[in-house]
């Protein structure tokens, strides 16, 4: 990876990609830390400092935007309102037969469904910008462990305003991220939004490794690394992990031309789902969390204790069991919607492809039926397993805040696969440019 990055510096038009994806980063990562109006900045640092504990999801989302959520800066809502608006349009696609159209009406229809996203990726990012303000004003952003006023009122404008200018400026700064990573993706290098994120969750990693060194010791601190570089060893092996099912393609003959004849194959991957499975199962146990919400806080009763205990607590055994399940459940249920093998075997019989031994149509169709509910078992368990790793390295370190640190879980998951897709890419790239073939 490291040699194709020193060979495409050495490529003037790779180095200005490499250099502009680059500027994009460092202007995303200059509005992270930019506070909106009406926020106390300096309220916000004491709450960071005097919190213990996880906030729960929040702290996965908090993450996902490289620490500006927690610190209401106007990138505090990061890529996540997109991601979410092109998951729900992705799911959409299987039940509304006009975007189902759009989809398969090549570039001009994924034109349109991306111009949908934009409008959706908006929506959302007014609604989630009201609702962290909500919990800003009323102290559970910081799970009601913070006195200090984050939007301080009796300023001489009306709150109202206030808090509508911080909306409105949330909502733009999630526009502007889905703009930088749209031009990192047309003009630079890598998937726009996936570097965001790899961003983002990498901006993490300097301060929460020497919050464990300096809470731990050099001793766990060193083997917290160890068991990192592992876990990455284990990642990587599995994301490139595919079963090629071998496709061969007959001649034709098309007036004076033959065409065919050729031998390729369909990667299915081991991973199929990739990381959306672990965002359902995280924000499906999130609604325990939330549900506590409407209980009496002075006076718990049973159903409360029993939820805090084993629908919230990160150690209980029970959250950990029902965690691996949805995962390994949302697994199943999202490869199942976006691989369609009834498609991919009449698409192969319309092209004169089949697979050798396998007859075109619906023989083919289960049997790629049958190869991908096999090798989605074990893509499950190694989702299931990463996730769930953060939980008992919470319980090894015995501090709540290290729940999400980005060592583990889901963090790994993408940046192992973000650099794979980059270092691809620009591997791909420079063999475009300095191909050695048979006439050199």
């Amino acid at each position: 990876m490291l040699s194709a990055f020193l060979s495409a510096f050495r490529t003037p038009d790779l180095r200005k990609k490499l250099l502009f994806t680059v500027g994009i980063i460092a202007i995303y990562r200059l509005g992270a830390t930019v506070p909106s109006p009406g926020v106390s900045y300096g309220n916000v640092q004491k709450c960071l400092e005097s919190i213990e504990g996880s906030t729960g999801v929040l702290n996965l989302l908090d993450l996902f935007s490289g620490g500006a959520l927690l610190q209401l800066s106007i990138f505090a809502l990061g890529i996540m309102p997109y991601i979410t608006a092109s998951i729900i349009l992705q799911l959409l696609t299987v039940v509304i037969p006009r975007l189902e159209q759009l989809r398969k009406e090549g570039q001009a229809g994924q034109a349109k469904i991306t111009q949908y996203t934009r409008y959706l990726t908006l929506g959302l990012g007014v609604l989630q910008a009201s609702a962290f303000v909500a919990l800003a004003r009323s102290g559970q952003l910081f799970n009601n462990q913070c006195n200090e006023e984050i939007i301080p009122t009796g300023t001489g404008i009306p709150d109202w305003l206030t808090l509508s200018i911080l909306v409105m400026t949330m909502t733009a700064g999630t526009g502007m991220v889905m703009w930088l990573g749209e031009l990192i993706t047309d003009r630079g290098v890598g998937n726009g939004m996936s570097v965001l994120i790899f961003t983002s969750i990498a901006a993490r990693l300097p301060s929460e490794g020497w919050r464990i060194k300096e809470s731990q010791g050099w001793w766990k601190f060193l083997l917290v690394i160890a068991l990192v570089l592992v876990v990455i060893t284990a990642v990587t092996f599995i994301e490139q992990a595919q079963r090629r099912i071998p496709v061969q393609y007959a001649k034709r003959m098309i007036g004076r031309r033959m065409y065919g004849g050729t031998s390729t194959y369909i990667p299915l991957k081991v991973n199929q789902a990739g990381v959306i499975p672990v965002i359902f199962g995280s924000s499906l146990l999130y609604l325990p969390q939330l549900a506590l919400q409407f209980f009496d806080q002075n006076d718990p009763g049973k159903t409360q204790a029993w939820i805090q205990n084993n629908l919230v607590d990160p150690t209980s055994p029970i959250y950990i069991a029902v965690y691996f399940l949805l995962i390994i459940f949302f697994t199943y249920f999202y490869v199942s919607i976006t691989f369609n093998p009834t498609e991919v075997a009449d698409n192969m019989k319309k092209y004169g492809g089949f697979v050798p031994g396998i007859r075109p149509g619906k023989p083919t169709a289960d049997y790629l039926d049958f190869i991908l509910s096999r090798i989605t078992l074990p893509g499950a368990l190694y989702l299931a397993i990463i996730s769930i790793l953060p939980n008992f390295f919470f319980i090894w370190l015995d501090r709540q805040q290290y729940l999400n640190f980005p060592f583990g879980g889901t963090a790994v998951l993408i940046m192992v696969g973000v650099a794979l897709e980059t270092s691809k890419q620009i591997e791909s790239q420079l063999m475009q440019r300095n191909y050695e073939g048979f006439l050199r």
